[in-house]
This record gives C-alpha cells, structure tokens and sequence, in this order.
C-alpha cells in the first residue's frame, strides 16, 4: 500500500461478483466489469470498506420525467424469506473470500479495523443495505451480528417492515414519506446495545429524524451528499448535517452523479470536482471531523475521472490542492470513521 489508507463506507461489491462464474478468483485476481478488486484496491490504499449485502427488487427501478426533473418511484416490499435467504447468501460469499483470498478478511472489531489500516490488508465491514432479511421480530439479528454484520441501513429505497425508503427525485426534499415503524425503532434501540452501526442512507427525513430520536449513538449516512449544492431527494439538508455534527457522526459522500450533478438529466456527468465540493461543503458547515467517504462503487454510476476504486487517491490530492491539511485530510480518508465505530462498536 502507498496511498494513505482509506475508509469507504459503502460499496455493492459482492452484489457484482455474485453475478460472475467464479466471485473468489475474480476478486482475488482482479476483474475489469467491477469497480473494486483486491488488486486495485490495494493499489489505491484501501484498507476498510463497507460491503453491502443488498436484494434487487423484481420490479424494473425505472426513471419517471417530472415537470422538473425526474424521479424513481418505489419498488414492492420484498419477501421477507427470500430477502433472508440472499442476504445470507451475499454473507456467505463474503466469509468465503476470508477463508480463501489472502490479504482479506471480515472486519467485526476496531482490532481487526485497526490491523488492515496498518498492513496491506483490505477488511470488509459486513453491512445490510435495506435490512428486509432482517426478521421484523429481530428473531435473526443476533444471528447476524454473529456472521460478522456490524452496520445495518434499516431501508433502501423500497418499504419494509420497518419503514419507508426515501424516493429518488431531482429536484425534491428528502420529505417523502413516513418514517420508522415502531419495528424500525425497536431495530435501532436493538443495534445500539449490539454496537451495530445504523445507516441513516436511503431513509426519508422522518426517518432519520426518528432515528435520531431513538439512538444515542452517532448518527450515520453512509453514502449520501448536501442537499444545498443538488436538491435530490438522497441528499441530506443543512439541519440534517447539523444534527449529524452534534451527534459527533458522520456523513459518507457519495460518488453516485446523480446525488453530486445538479442536473434535472438523470444521467448527467458528475466529476471529481463535484464530489469534493460536497466534501468541503460538509466540512465547512459541520467541521473536518464530520465528513467521510461512502463512495458506493458498484452500486452506481461514478465520475469519470474518479473511474474505480484506484481513483481514491485522486480525491484527497484535490481536497489537498484546496488548501486541507494533511491532518485535516487524513481525518477524511479514516481518522473520523475510526472514531465513530470505536463509540459505536
């Protein structure tokens, strides 16, 4: 490793390798189709990431026009069974390149979170994105925490038994629905005392009101960016920010176009210069100590001058040529993650 060593809160990952023949040599040896490889990844300095086990819907997730702009109405509530059994399956893969691909392994502990930024290794912290393979009674939630899982967003974009997923709508507030249910706030009082991270990501503004409400522990939104540079619905507004900041959490920026682009074409281009104006953005409002990275590679589309994993490096050169220090951006790339998980695990 010869970057500075990296924290990204969130990536699809073992989504993109679970559709590939042979998911262990393509991520041990390096396969051109994903944005994150152990090879690349070690060549960008990533030393944690969170690996996201996530169920696709059935139902095509299709952009509607708006007047102004557009939007993704939400997909069906899954299956809680068949919801489990892929989230089991994603966890699964994700112990079985542990055991076999050398330089990789599970991350469950701030000992295992501290050897990777220290050594080449690349960790994986287990997290569940929209938690329907979560049983609504939590019947299954020692279980998990068991196989490792130690971050949990209680939604994606969909409903499920504990709450509703934000829709996805440019331009418009984050306001598009209710919030937890009262399942979604015995799920996050249940994380608190497992010392599971909750993911505020893909939660409507009730949502991670009530989230807010409910937990003492640091607010999270993994992969997300500031509503006042690009009005999607994703996005998180300054009150938002300021709660996170008081809380002592975080918030990951995303590098999805869609959340850093202020275009009403939802497939217009974002660039890196995009990305790190949220970055400083948040940095101003809410301080250095409150802004991570929570890149969802593999998950969406990205910059092009950020192209995969190996463009990390890219991103702290920018915030360096925008005049944040060295210490200012070290707390970016790991410093500030590693505080919120050694108050939350």
């Amino acid at each position: 490793m010869t970057h500075m060593p990296v924290v990204d809160g969130h990536n699809d990952t073992l989504l993109r390798l679970g559709s590939t023949d042979d998911p262990v040599s393509a991520f041990a040896e390096g396969i051109g189709s994903t944005h994150i490889d152990l090879p690349r990844a070690r060549e960008a300095g990533l030393g944690v990431g969170f690996f996201a086990t996530f169920v696709l819907s059935d139902d095509e997730h299709e952009v509607r026009r708006t007047d102004e702009g557009y939007e993704f109405p939400l997909p069906e509530e899954l299956d809680h069974a068949d919801a489990r059994s892929v989230t089991y399956r994603y966890l699964e893969l994700l112990h079985r390149l542990d055991a076999t691909v050398d330089g990789f392994r599970v991350v469950d502990s701030l000992d295992d979170f501290d050897a990777c930024l220290e050594s080449s290794e690349l960790g994986a912290v287990p997290h569940i994105e929209g938690a329907a393979g979560v049983a609504p009674d939590l019947a299954n939630l020692d279980f998990l925490y068991a196989a490792g899982v130690r971050s949990i967003g209680p939604v994606w974009s969909r409903p499920n038994a504990f709450g509703q997923g934000v829709v996805s709508r440019y331009p418009g507030s984050p306001d598009t629905g209710d919030g937890l249910t009262d399942a979604g706030r015995d799920l996050v009082r249940a994380c608190e005392r497992r010392g599971i991270v909750v993911d505020c990501a893909h939660l409507t503004e009730r949502g991670f009101w009530d989230v807010a409400e409910t937990s003492g522990a640091p607010l999270v939104a993994s992969h997300t960016g500031a509503y006042s540079l690009c009005p999607h619905s994703r996005n998180l507004t300054d009150e938002q920010i300021d709660a996170v900041a008081d809380a002592d959490g975080v918030v990951g920026i995303g590098f999805l176009e869609p959340i850093l682009a202020d275009d009403s074409d939802p497939g217009a281009d974002a660039t890196l210069s995009d990305l790190v104006d949220h970055i400083e953005y948040v940095a101003d409002r809410a301080g250095i100590d409150h802004v991570v990275l929570g890149s969802d590679f593999d998950g969406a589309p990205i910059p092009d001058d950020v192209g995969d994993v190996t463009g990390l490096p890219a991103v702290f050169e920018e915030l360096r040529e925008r005049g944040f220090g060295e210490d200012e951006v070290s707390k970016v790339a790991h410093g500030n993650w590693r505080r919120v998980l050694a108050a939350t695990w």
